[in-house]
């Protein structure tokens, strides 16, 4: 696959940058991953910088099986990631406390797959709009599907840190999978973690999908979003792909 692909990550306005981003593009198949550590102690730094170093550990094992059955490979493409993080927490005692968020897209001739837990997004864009983005498992996205509050009410709620589901070695909530089309000349995918896409707004994000978009423009909703946020922002990681 032809590819043009960005990343960025940068601590904000914390002290420690416990987002982690890794990538592996080949010719026969690419894998992206955005992953949000949660922990003190550095803790949520190892979660999440252990959870990319095990989907990166089993790619070449698990990439030749996405032909059949692609879902299930992905699910235990993952099962595989978590367990290489509890090997190397091996006797840390910050591992119960270490929980880390993930958005993951792998992509091949025939399909994208996304998997994702917390609040870690993926979005899938063309020049004209955002098609879909990843459903987070947090307290405002379960207030928006009720109707309680708008999408745009998401970044400032109280409750935007309250997640429902992460990924912990002692209890590792269920990651979601999605299945789709394979990505289309021209098309976008983003990939995310809170601390980006809060202080973005859809018409900004749309930019990015433009022909002539990239770098420079990423580099630019990521220095916007920092600002926003007015001397209290998280950790910001972005992912931005591109079929050429």
């Amino acid at each position: 696959m032809e590819l043009a692909f960005y990343q960025l990550t940068s601590a904000g306005d914390r002290e420690i940058n416990q987002d982690f981003m890794a990538n592996l593009i080949n010719d026969d198949y690419a894998l992206f991953v955005v992953a949000d550590g949660l922990g003190g102690h550095h803790a949520g730094e190892k979660a999440s910088r252990f959870f990319c170093q095990g989907l990166l550990k089993s790619a070449d094992t698990y990439s030749k099986q996405m032909a059949q059955n692609p879902v299930d490979v992905l699910s235990a493409w993952i099962a595989s990631a978590i367990n290489e993080m509890e090997r190397l927490f091996a006797f840390d005692p910050s591992a119960n406390n270490a929980h880390t968020t993930c958005a993951v897209l792998y992509l091949d001739e025939q399909q994208a797959l996304t998997a994702h837990c917390g609040d870690s997004r993926v979005y899938r864009m063309n020049p004209r709009q955002i098609l879909w983005r990843t459903q987070d498992h947090s307290l405002p996205q379960q207030l928006v599907n009720e109707g309680k509050i708008t999408e745009q009410d998401m970044a400032l709620h109280p409750g935007q840190n309250q997640l429902t589901r992460s990924i912990n070695i002692s209890n590792a909530h269920e990651v979601e999978i999605g299945w789709y089309p394979a990505m289309q000349k021209g098309e976008t995918f983003i990939l995310c973690s809170d601390g980006f896409w809060e202080y973005v707004k859809p018409a900004e994000l749309l930019q990015l999908a433009e022909p002539a978009s990239g770098k420079d423009e990423l580099v630019k909703l990521a220095r916007l979003a920092v600002f926003r946020a007015h001397g209290k922002s998280d950790n910001v990681t972005a992912q931005w792909v591109r079929r050429r």
